[in-house]
């Protein structure tokens, strides 16, 4: 995904569980390592994924859910199907001019939209909970399922860059997307998420 500028913000964004149709989408947390490091050790999503290493460790998987938990300008969610950890999705707000969706699932869940749902309620709760105007995206030109996933959720391709990937080790084109939160608006009969808050005990 995509200095350290105070973020606009409607509010602190509360920690909560977003639970869709099919899908639950909740904080990662140490008990989530193992799963997290099995879906994530495979070069096909790191080829896809920015910042993913590879090979990808349990190790990692311990730093990232440890960095997620103490870095506020980020919002990670890991994915669910029937209580089974299946990939992750946030929104990176680290450039207050420049907010960003990013997401990958476990190869073994690819291609039953679990992608565009997930998406669709980061981008519900992203646009419900700050006080942005826009949000952006990108994927690799060589990646069309991940085009169509934000195509789906109303982001409007707005050109190409080059994108260095830890995985490749090198820079690759990436179609870049916007998403306006007035075409969010309009689209916003697309959603059955609906947003517990996570109690204390959680």
């Amino acid at each position: 995904m995509l200095q350290d500028i105070p973020t606009p913000t409607l509010r602190e964004a509360s920690p909560c569980v977003l639970e869709t149709e099919r899908l639950t989408l909740r904080k990662p947390t140490l008990a989530d390592v193992k799963a997290i490091a099995r879906l994530a050790n495979d070069r096909r999503i790191a080829e896809n994924t920015r910042r993913l290493p590879h090979p990808y460790s349990p190790d990692h998987a311990v730093e990232f859910v440890r960095a997620m938990a103490a870095e506020s300008r980020e919002t990670v969610f890991l994915i669910e199907n029937n209580h089974t950890p299946i990939g992750m999705v946030g929104i990176d707000r680290q450039e207050p001019e420049a907010p960003e969706l990013g997401y990958w699932l476990g190869v073994e869940h690819w291609g039953r939209g679990f992608g565009t749902e997930a998406a669709r309620a980061a981008i519900d709760f992203y646009f419900e909970e700050f006080d942005f105007e826009q949000l952006f995206s990108g994927a690799r030109v060589a990646n069309p399922s991940s085009r169509n996933i934000l195509e789906k959720c109303g982001f409007q391709w707005s050109g190409v860059e080059l994108h260095r990937f830890e995985a490749l080790g090198s820079s690759t084109p990436v179609d870049c997307f916007r998403l306006s939160r007035s075409v969010w608006s309009s689209l916003k009969n697309w959603g059955s998420s609906t947003r517990r808050e996570r109690s204390s005990s959680q």
